[in-house]
């Protein structure tokens, strides 16, 4: 990524100097069909006009751009020589004038990593398919621009695209002349300008609404895939969570959705979840559900789609100035999307999932030698990209829910309201939403900025309970740690609940009391006198942002009776609990496999139960002793096998037994079930065995050598798409060979052919647990490709492999010390490559501490 980096001082620097009225950008992509054109990347032309505002004239400032060639620049109609001016990523722009214009004709490449204008070709019918995204800072290698989100300006768009495709982009277009012009859009930052191209399917539908003046909002909806998703694609739903999320922030936000139409696209290789290109949102086309998914699934896709559309307010109306407060959108949408999911669509347990799922990413980037503030100090593109993370979405979407019961949801509405109005197509930092909050609360937000927002790392809460002769609460504290690194103690609020088993046997709450706990120890005065609990649950109804720890007698109880908890949710932040305890090396990798198998099926909510499915198969590759895998893995797949053919036919949670199953078989008999389930010799009540479920299945055969490469070939030959392709690759990667695991190797690290959507696969079917001795030349390898990788490869393509192919199967004090060697020799190199090494070896630490204490806990 040589001479890309965009340091936030010069960022600051041109801000100071610049402003910008707007962009006229015309692409010609009709060379993404048909053969490509001599050496080097395939490449399409870029016009971009700039005009813009300089308050020093004659100063000196760069517009950015990454491309190939530059055919012709011109600043204020004199001719530029782009071998003087044009370095590859930045144009030089000297003696500027008060008024400029910025002409640049440009030879643009084409993306095969997700990082620009991706072009993708469908392997099932050779169509091709276009879709940018940017973010964040990516729109440079389309067209010539000042790459930073707080130099908004209006954008007007023109596509020349073969005669048979359609062509979107922010706003509304219309093709005359053979060519697509799009409205002007309302003054933007250029990571959120978007075009998506070719022939893509595409589904209409309207959302009205009579706003309070008496006018009548009218918002044009539409939604596109791909030509050979379409018969799987469920508009239908995708326009239902669309309309519900409209009303929901229109009710509540009191700003009628400023972008004119709202465009949903499903687009191939795609490296995210989904971006919130006003007017044309992109989503990875996963999000078409091929086969029999679970409730879960849609559930996620709802809170994806609503965490998009908050976005249309928080980052793209107004959005953050630098990416030091990228949080002010992302934490914002995290939150907005589960708020929205239970207050408007038909997935009312969407707390559940955010404390389950969203929170787990949160404790576990905290606890990384990373972490950091949620408002973060972001010096330079390379920084922002890795700040993506679950610090910024669930961390600071918690601290918002903390937010919510500390001053009241009427009041932090309301400030949201008045932020909206008062900084409409500007740029914020985080005082102008602190100021807002503070006139609509009354409250201090200085303080609990600084306790929340400006320091990193987790607490820890603990009940203390005394009990009285009579058997009664004597006194019950809260007590709050912090790690030695971090040692910030917080003001949460937080309920405190009280558990007993009823006569028939259910763990149910009997007393309930809300408290601020203040420094180390916060006694909770209400349940004095109380029944004596058998379970004590300290952040009961999730309203902060904690590691929930439990007392002795709580955790006697939970080994016992944890599927007794009628309460989903209280079940859930046990879990979570318990699975933060196993991370932290205080419960046995053992222990938590057995109370999965004991308890997970009982459990109602499938989110959950697939979370744990998740989990559990961590804990055995990561966290068990290496003497007790075999037995875990023998363990896991009978208890998944039984609770498999338990499970109601056809069922969801039949479906979640299955890919767990699949994911811990290695028996000679679990893989044969296998192989029957495929070929039809064996059969489970109400199991469909569809097309991703046999994906599923084939993995685990590929892996253990069962199934090779002809079967592999003929699986392709039956489900030759684009998904099935991907399928492919990783299942080969996956077979237990030196051979294969050069070649895998070779294609990653050693090779820039692959596109990304084929890297992740592979990286995915290269490491496997059952082939721990077969992976240990390639700690070497690694260490010594890392920097060479980064250097040359896109960040996204970097990341994945620095992140995807770090030897976390070697888990020895032997590859410990490697990667410290590592870590001593190159002090130099880059800031975000260093990072993603010392998060692996974080995590790598962690499960040798786990490991040890799994080993050390008797062989229960």
């Amino acid at each position: 990524m040589p001479g890309e980096n965009l340091s936030r001082d010069e960022a600051r620097e041109r801000a100071a100097l610049l402003s910008v009225d707007g962009y006229e950008v015309s692409l010609d992509v009709r060379s993404a069909v048909g053969a490509a054109q001599g050496e080097g990347p395939r490449t399409f032309r870029s016009v971009t006009t700039i005009r813009f505002r300089c308050n020093e004239p004659g100063a000196s400032s760069f517009a950015d751009l990454i491309a190939p060639s530059v055919t012709a620049l011109s600043l204020n109609g004199r001719d530029l020589d782009p071998s003087e001016v044009f370095d590859g990523s930045r144009i030089a722009l000297e003696d500027l004038a008060a008024d400029n214009e910025l002409v640049v004709d440009a030879q643009c490449a084409y993306s095969r990593t997700g990082e620009g204008l991706h072009r993708f070709v469908d392997p099932e019918d050779g169509e091709v398919y276009l879709y940018t995204q940017y973010e964040p800072a990516d729109s440079r290698r389309v067209f010539a621009n000042f790459e930073q989100p707080d130099l908004k300006a209006p954008f007007r768009f023109e596509v020349r695209a073969p005669e048979e495709w359609t062509v979107w982009s922010n706003g509304a277009g219309e093709r005359a002349d053979g060519v697509w012009r799009f409205a002007e859009t309302k003054p933007i930052s250029t990571y959120i300008t978007c075009v998506v191209a070719g022939p893509y399917h595409y589904v209409t539908d309207s959302y009205e609404r009579v706003l309070e003046d008496g006018t009548r909002l009218e918002i044009p909806l539409g939604a596109l895939c791909r030509k050979g998703l379409a018969p799987h694609f469920d508009a239908d739903d995708v326009f239902l969570i669309t309309k519900q999320g409209l009303d929901f922030f229109h009710d509540h936000f009191d700003y009628p959705y400023p972008f004119g139409k709202y465009d949903q696209a499903f687009v191939p290789e795609y490296n995210l979840g989904a971006m919130e290109n006003p007017g044309m949102v992109t989503f990875r086309e996963e999000y078409i559900f091929r086969g029999k998914v679970t409730r879960a699934s849609y559930e996620g896709r709802a809170n994806t789609i609503l965490h998009e559309m908050a976005h249309m307010w928080f980052g793209d109306l107004v959005t953050m100035e630098w990416w030091d407060d990228l949080w002010l959108k992302e934490s914002f949408a995290d939150f907005m999307g589960a708020f929205a999911n239970v207050g408007a669509t038909r997935f009312k347990d969407a707390w559940i999932t955010f404390a389950n799922r969203r929170k787990a990413w949160a404790y576990r980037a905290d606890q990384l030698p990373s972490t950091h503030p949620i408002t973060a100090d972001i010096r330079d593109l390379e920084d922002a990209k890795l700040n993506f993370d679950g610090i910024t979405y669930a961390k600071g979407a918690s601290a918002l829910k903390q937010l919510v019961a500390y001053v009241g949801q009427d009041a932090f509405l309301e400030g949201a309201r008045r932020y909206f109005k008062r900084h409409a197509y500007g740029n914020t930092r985080l005082g102008d939403l602190l100021s807002v909050l503070e006139e609509t609360s009354g409250r201090d937000m200085a303080a609990w900025s600084r306790s929340w927002l400006q320091t990193a790392g987790v607490n820890s809460l603990t009940p203390q309970v005394l009990l009285s002769a009579a058997g009664t609460v004597d006194e019950l504290a809260v007590v709050q740690e912090a790690a030695e690194s971090h040692p910030e103690l917080r003001p949460h609020r937080v309920a405190v609940g009280l558990y007993r088993r009823t006569a028939e046997g259910a763990l149910e709450r009997y007393a309930r009391a809300e408290v601020d706990v203040e420094g180390p120890r916060t006694v909770v005065a209400e349940l004095a006198g109380a029944q004596a609990p058998e379970l004590v649950l300290v952040n009961d109804d999730d309203l902060t942002y904690c590691k929930t720890r439990f007392d002795a007698t709580s955790l006697a109880t939970l080994r016992e009776h944890l599927g007794a908890l009628t309460d989903p949710l209280a079940r859930a932040l046990c879990w979570s609990a318990l699975w933060n305890m196993t991370r932290d090396a205080l419960l046995p990798a053992r222990d938590f496999a057995a109370l999965v198998l004991r308890f997970a099926g009982r459990e109602s909510d499938i989110g959950v139960l697939q979370m744990l499915h998740a989990w559990t198969g961590s804990a055995l590759v990561h966290y068990a002793a290496p003497d007790w895998r075999e037995t875990g893995g023998r363990l896991l797949a009978e208890g998944a096998l039984r609770e498999l053919r338990d499970a109601a036919p056809g069922s969801e949670q039949q479906l979640a037994w299955a890919r767990f199953f699949a994911s811990v078989a290695s028996e000679e008999g679990d893989l044969a079930l296998l192989r029957g389930l495929l070929d039809g010799t064996e059969k489970i009540d109400g199991l469909d065995v569809d097309q991703e479920l046999r994906w599923v299945f084939l993995a685990p055969l590929a892996a253990h050598g069962v199934a090779d490469e002809a079967v592999l070939a003929a699986e392709l030959a039956r489900d030759d798409t684009a998904s099935g392709k991907r399928h492919q690759v990783r299942c080969l990667a996956a077979r237990p060979s030196e051979v294969v695991k050069a070649q895998a190797w070779a294609q990653v690290v050693e090779s820039d052919k692959l596109s990304n959507a084929l890297v992740e696969a592979t990286i995915a079917g290269f490491a496997q647990p059952s082939q721990r001795e077969l992976l240990a030349p390639y700690t070497e390898k690694y260490f010594a490709a890392i920097e060479r990788v980064w250097a040359e490869r896109s960040i996204q393509i970097g990341m994945d492999v620095v992140r995807g192919l770090f030897p976390s199967l070697r888990d020895s004090r032997e590859t410990l010390d490697a990667t410290d060697a590592w870590l001593a020799a190159h002090e130099g190199a880059a800031p975000a490559l260093r990072r993603l090494v010392l998060e692996a070896r974080d995590d790598l630490a962690r499960a040798l501490r786990a490991q040890a204490c799994d080993g050390s806990s008797g062989g229960r």
